[in-house]
């Protein structure tokens, strides 16, 4: 069982020594080149060179010389490490790869026609909707806003295979929007003329244009301090919250037999997006700790009480009318729930004392382990790693 607290503790593989193949020589393409350099690039081909004969100097790369944010290392020497745990959460993420393509759409596209009711439609949509446009803003905000900005590679590497799930989680979406036959421009708009969607976008929005600067200096301790406030609400509540617990009315459909392929879909990402909350979560604790930094209580106060407000509206928009099993109610008080825990491993109070852990079976979607034959021409197993022990 792999623990939340630290979701690959269990994982301790050790990363073999591999050989590096020869480089490949490919033939020269000719091209018709000056018969002679103009000076300038004379001058810095020199330049570069003199450069390079210098390195000899340079001293061998300490890891206890790294930090998150203001280390001087080289940032293109991987080992040694400063952060294993980055790499483990790197290779761990590994063994949940998966595509879209892997699971049958079939039964989802006789069960959205001929089964869902009109309120299960309106529901399946609209988390749709939300989801589609959640995981664009996320991968951008990785690659844009945080990843560039780690000066320990082994942080930014497994920040790298985030930008590529989150992209493959957008395939996702788009595949279940093709294969169901929506309307892709409707559903795509909807997070700009439904209210309720577009208050989550524009909240997770002006919570990270911040650290979207490239020229942020991160020595400046005010930076320093919304750098990691911002990294914890992107961790915590963006990706903590919102997207664990917004899978939850897709599932609450799964339970009762209908559409299992979104819902098994989900669940891979759902795994995904555990590991992105925990290593966001641990970055941002790791950079309090060598920064002497603390998460501002009040801001913190805000930001939980802002992420509810428009979590209870999204709510009662996608669940104005309760479908079988599920309701707004039970939404919430899972978000408190999950907010909480949380909260917990960020080291700061608890927003929302007594909040009860009323859909126990949640957690268990991303405790699946798959054996099957997808489509009776191979036998695959997903997730090779065990399964998640929350608490």
């Amino acid at each position: 069982m792999l623990n939340w607290d630290d979701p690959i503790a269990a994982f301790s593989q050790k990363t073999a020594n591999v050989a590096q193949p020869e480089p490949h020589h490919y033939d020269a393409v000719k091209t018709e080149t000056p018969a002679v350099k103009p000076q300038h690039i004379v001058q810095e081909t020199k330049a570069v060179v003199k450069k390079q004969d210098n390195t000899a100097s340079l001293r061998p790369i300490n890891p206890e010389d790294k930090r998150v944010i203001t280390g001087e290392t080289d940032v293109n020497q991987l080992a040694p490490f400063k952060y294993p745990w980055a790499w483990d959460y790197f290779l761990n993420a590994n063994k949940n790869h998966w595509t879209p393509l892997d699971i049958s759409m079939a039964q989802d596209v006789n069960d959205y026609n001929r089964k869902l009711t009109v309120e299960e439609k309106h529901v399946y949509e609209n988390v749709l909707a939300y989801l589609t446009t959640s995981d664009v803003l996320a991968m951008r905000n990785i690659g844009l806003a945080v990843m560039e900005k780690m000066r320990a590679p082994e942080l930014q590497i497994y920040q790298a295979r985030q930008v590529y799930e989150e992209a493959l989680h957008t395939w996702t979406y788009q595949h279940c929007i093709e294969s169901i036959g929506l309307n892709q421009s409707e559903i795509y708009n909807r997070y700009r003329v439904v209210p309720q969607i577009h208050a989550k976008i524009n909240m997770a929005n002006a919570r990270i244009a911040s650290i979207l600067r490239a020229d942020i200096d991160l020595n400046n301790k005010d930076e320093q301090q919304n750098f990691v406030q911002s990294y914890a609400f992107f961790a915590g509540v963006f990706e903590g919250c919102w997207f664990y617990n917004g899978f939850t009315p897709i599932f609450a459909l799964q339970r009762r037999g209908l559409m299992k392929g979104t819902a098994e879909q989900l669940q891979y990402i759902m795994r995904d997006e555990v590991l992105h909350a925990s290593f966001g979560i641990r970055v941002v604790n790791q950079i309090c700790k060598e920064e002497n930094l603390v998460l501002d209580p009040k801001a913190m106060r805000e930001m939980w009480d802002e992420a509810e407000a428009v979590e209870i509206d999204y709510a009662n928009y996608i669940l104005k009318d309760q479908i079988l099993g599920y309701s707004a109610e039970e939404h919430m008080e899972q978000f408190r729930f999950i907010a909480n825990r949380r909260a917990r491993k960020l080291h700061i109070k608890e927003p929302f004392p007594g909040a009860e852990n009323i859909l126990p079976w949640l957690d268990e979607q991303a405790n699946m382990r798959k054996e099957k034959n997808f489509f009776e021409t191979r036998v695959t197993e997903y997730q090779t790693g065990g399964a998640l022990k929350w608490d």
